[in-house]
C-alpha cells in the first residue's frame, strides 16, 4: 500500500504550480485578439443602412382584399453631410419604383435583390424614400420611408 505524504516543502510546491496555472488561464483567456465594433480607422468608410420592403395583406368580412406595403424600417437618421449607404433589400413584391424626394435620386428594387444607393444630405430636414410603386392613397396606404437629417 503506498501513501502519500504531505510535508510543507509539497505544499509550497503545489500551491506555487497552482497559481502559475490560475495566471495563465487569467492571461489566455483575458487577451482581446478581436477588432473593436467602432474602430476610428474606418470612419472614412460609408455608414450603410439596411432597409426592406414589407408586405402586409388581409381580407376583409366581407372577403376584399386589402394590401399595406412599406419600408422597414421607416424611419433612419442620419447627420448633415454624413456618407451614407441605403442597402434596400427587396422581400415584398415584384419590383418598387422608388424615388427620394428632395434629390434627383431615383432606382428601383427588385424581389430578392439588393439596390444600394450612396447618399449624402447638405442639408436638413426629413427626406422621403417614396414608392411609385404604391404611392396611391386610394389604392393602398402610401410606401414611404422618412429620412430624418440633423
Amino acid at each position: 500500500m503506498q501513501f502519500l505524504v504531505l510535508n510543507k516543502r509539497s505544499i509550497i510546491l503545489f500551491l506555487l504550480l497552482f497559481m502559475a496555472i490560475i495566471s495563465a488561464s487569467i492571461w489566455f483567456f483575458s487577451k482581446n485578439e478581436n477588432a473593436p465594433v467602432f474602430n476610428d480607422q474606418n470612419s472614412a468608410e460609408m455608414r450603410e443602412i439596411h432597409l426592406i420592403t414589407v408586405e402586409y395583406k388581409s381580407k376583409t368580412d366581407d372577403g376584399k382584399i386589402i394590401e399595406a406595403y412599406r419600408w422597414d424600417p421607416g424611419t433612419i437618421f442620419v447627420n448633415k453631410g454624413e456618407k451614407v449607404k441605403l442597402r434596400l433589400f427587396g422581400v415584398n413584391g415584384h419590383e418598387h419604383a422608388f424615388m427620394i424626394e428632395g434629390t434627383k435620386i431615383e432606382g428601383t428594387v427588385k424581389k430578392g435583390e439588393e439596390t444600394i444607393v450612396p447618399v449624402q444630405f447638405d442639408k436638413e430636414g426629413v427626406f422621403k424614400l417614396v414608392c411609385l410603386t404604391h404611392h396611391d392613397e386610394n389604392n393602398h396606404v402610401p410606401m414611404v420611408a422618412n429620412i430624418v437629417v440633423d
